[in-house]
Order: C-alpha cells, then structure tokens, then sequence
C-alpha cells in the first residue's frame, strides 16, 4: 500500500475496480484546511482521463511494474506491434493505450510498463523526444514574421504539428512527445 506522499507522474494505481496511471500531479496545501493531492489518471484499459482529488495520507493501492524495451514495428488498424528487444517476443498493444501513437516512427525504442501480477502490458512511455521530418507544410510568407508566428506542418508519421515559418518540407524536427511540440529543427 501506498500514500499520496507516494504519487509520482507514471505510478499505476487499482482505482475504482481499474487500474489507473498517473499522468499529472499537484500537491496542494492550502493556508486553510487540510493538504490534498489533485491528479490527472488515465484508464489503462479504456484511455478514459479522469480527474480525482485525494487527501493528504490517503492510501492507494499501487501496481507492480516492470520495465521492458520494445521496438516498434508496425500499426495495424487500431492494433500495434511491438518486438521485445531483449528474446525478440512480439506483443500487440490497443491505440488507446498510447500516449503518442502519431509520433511513433517504425523502429522506434519505447518502454513498455508491464503488470507483475498477470504479465499484461499497462501502457507505453515514449522518449521524451522525437526526430521527425518534415513531409509537407505551406512556404513561410516573408514579412509575416509576426513574434512567435507558427505554421502547421505534416511530419513524417502523419502527424500534424505547428513548427515556426522558417522551417521547409525536408527539415528535419525535434518534437516534446509528452506536449506533441516543436522544439527545434536539426541540423545535419
């Protein structure tokens, strides 16, 4: 059993007979009245995000994970396949329990939270950043370089993506996974 003093973004939790993974957290303490705990979970079978309040000292009921590397091989309607890189054992994972399916470019090493109890996969972390290419965006309009003008572009995944006006089709991105962004254009 765990607390709320416990809770981190990531923990997998059984929460009203489902199990849960913590997406984002806050610990507030207010000047007045008791310290609580405000997340954000994501359902591990249904994708469904829920938010909840826990108070200072709740107990939680935690899941036991492993961590495991899997490559990403290829999607298949709502499905995608993942080999374990480790005995190269195939697994197949549902859409919802991805947190960036349209960032996921073929071959792709992403950690995969495995539930100690039954061996089921609980979901998928991506790397906190990705190298995409550019396929297709709209020139950049000279003079209309307003502060912080983006445009939106399509990288190499199908993803659309807002990158600043000096990016061109061929350029290849850095992209935030967790807040599906640009972050910087790479140079080769």
């Amino acid at each position: 059993m765990a607390t709320t003093s416990d809770i981190k973004k990531g923990l997998c939790i059984k929460f009203n007979h489902d199990i849960y993974k913590v997406i984002e957290f806050l610990h507030v303490k207010p000047g007045k009245g008791p310290a609580f705990v405000r997340t954000k979970l994501k359902s591990v079978t249904t994708g469904k995000i829920l938010d909840n309040t826990f108070s200072a000292g709740h107990k939680i009921e935690d899941v036991r994970v492993e961590t495991h590397k899997f490559q990403y091989l290829y999607p298949e309607g709502d499905v995608y396949h993942f080999m374990n890189t480790e005995d190269y054992n195939q697994i197949t994972l549902q859409k919802s329990v991805l947190d960036a399916p349209d960032l996921m470019k073929e071959g792709e090493v992403v950690t995969v939270l495995i539930n100690t109890e039954d061996n089921m996969p609980l979901s998928v972390e991506m790397p906190s950043h990705v190298i995409l290419e550019v396929t297709h965006t709209e020139p950049g309009v000279k003079g209309n370089t307003a502060t912080n003008a983006t445009k939106p572009a399509t990288v190499e995944t199908g993803a659309r993506i807002n990158v600043p006006l000096f990016i061109n089709e061929g350029d290849k991105i850095k992209i935030d996974t967790e807040k599906s962004a640009y972050t910087e254009r790479i140079k080769e």
